[in-house]
């Protein structure tokens, strides 16, 4: 995925600024990346028998998964480009992906899934961060 979304920075035909196509590329994968891995592992939690325990996960799950669609989208987009929509964007996505490692981090000596899904959303809480530091 890495390089397709690279290879769409490049094809855009406009001057994308002074911004960091390779924090980009990394911060839109980490979204897309952590949305699945965040749905999947929300679906999973409901599989499991101690679903009611789960309930605060699930719910962070789908959250974070939402708001790492959303920004991998908002940051896939440069046509009319709007640096505080974008800016707000990414910082939710962080702290939404921090909330959410969080939590699974708490059932990830239970649950493979929450672990897997914590890292995930570390990586994205990272890139980010990266981003963000990188927009000045």
């Amino acid at each position: 995925m890495t390089h397709h979304v690279s290879a769409m920075l490049e094809a855009y035909p406009k001057d994308l600024g002074g911004v960091d196509k390779g924090k980009l590329a990394a911060c839109i994968q980490a979204c897309f990346q952590c949305a699945q891995t965040c749905t999947a592992c929300a679906d999973a939690c409901l599989s499991e028998d101690m679903v009611a325990e789960l309930t605060k996960c699930i719910r962070t799950n789908l959250d974070c998964a939402d708001l790492c669609e959303a920004t991998g989208r908002v940051l896939s987009r440069h046509t009319g480009y709007d640096a505080n929509i974008t800016l707000d964007a990414i910082k939710a996505c962080q702290m939404a992906c921090k909330a959410c490692a969080d939590e699974c981090e708490q059932h990830a000596s239970m649950h493979e899934h929450c672990r897997i899904c914590a890292e995930a959303c570390r990586r994205c809480e990272a890139a980010c961060a990266e981003l963000v530091a990188s927009l000045g």
